[in-house]
């Protein structure tokens, strides 16, 4: 039986794909920093992506259990819609750590076993955002950024492993992450008109956005494709701007991004 772990399966596109996964056969544990309503056949791991101890011991709880990881999904993932001006370095630093260097540490600690078995997928769940970043939400994509080119190098280094890294790239998805906002209020009054309206749009986005499922769905075939690509991009929208990237001129795509987010 294949093995699974996802982080981050509390809500959103961890639950939905912790949920997929199981049904379809797989032994799935899931991470959760809290107690959570059970998931049907998935085997809750309490683990914080942002501590080293606690990420080696959740690990050595699967292998102990279940002997292998087929199977990671790099999910957990916090946001922050501020003004770059008016972001601290600690705030970057507290996104960042759940949501670039916890997922290395997760793969520090699980690329030794799939190594041992010769095979494995390293799932990372990455944004749009990764690749057109948006305004009011630097942070949010210089970390998907990361992920991004983490992911492409740590797939040339072990490909002769057996084990291949692929990132999966929503857009807006119907989560709760739009509701995550730091802990600390605005300050500077002088974005606060265009902060809010891109604030107004990101919530529009999300409540029409893709459901989680969809997102689960994409995760399973960049499981089991025989050939998986190195990106898969969730939906029409996502897929449409990332070949609008690579092919349209730079100001173009720049005043798209104005206009969608209501900045232009």
């Amino acid at each position: 039986m294949q093995v699974a772990l996802i982080t981050g399966v509390s809500s959103g596109i961890g639950r939905a794909t912790a949920r997929k996964l199981a049904q379809l056969g797989y032994r799935t544990f899931g991470t959760v920093r809290a107690e959570i309503d059970p998931i049907p056949n998935v085997q809750l791991i309490r683990l914080d992506v942002r501590d080293s101890d606690s990420v080696n011991a959740g690990i050595a709880a699967v292998i102990e259990k279940a002997g292998r990881i087929d199977v990671l999904v790099n999910n957990a993932g916090v946001s922050l819609v501020r003004a770059a001006e008016d972001t601290t370095i600690e705030e970057a630093r507290e996104i960042f750590e759940t949501n670039f260097f916890g997922l290395m540490r997760i793969t520090q600690a699980v690329l030794p076993v799939m190594r041992k078995q010769n095979s494995g997928r390293i799932i990372n769940i990455s944004s749009v955002l990764g690749f057109l970043p948006a305004p009011f939400m630097s942070t949010y994509a210089a970390t998907k950024h990361a992920v991004e080119g983490y992911s492409e190098s740590l797939d040339h280094e072990v490909r002769n492993f057996g084990v291949r890294v692929i990132v999966v790239e929503p857009t807006f998805t119907r989560t709760n992450l739009g509701h995550q906002n730091g802990n600390a209020s605005p300050r500077l009054r002088e974005y606060d008109i265009e902060r809010e309206r891109v604030i107004a749009r990101i919530n529009e986005n999300i409540e029409r956005g893709v459901d989680p499922a969809i997102v689960a769905k994409v995760v399973l075939r960049a499981a089991t494709d025989a050939t998986p690509r190195l990106h898969y991009p969730v939906g029409r929208e996502a897929k449409f701007l990332r070949l609008l990237r690579s092919i349209a001129p730079a100001g173009v795509v720049d005043q798209g991004v104005r206009k969608n987010f209501g900045v232009a």
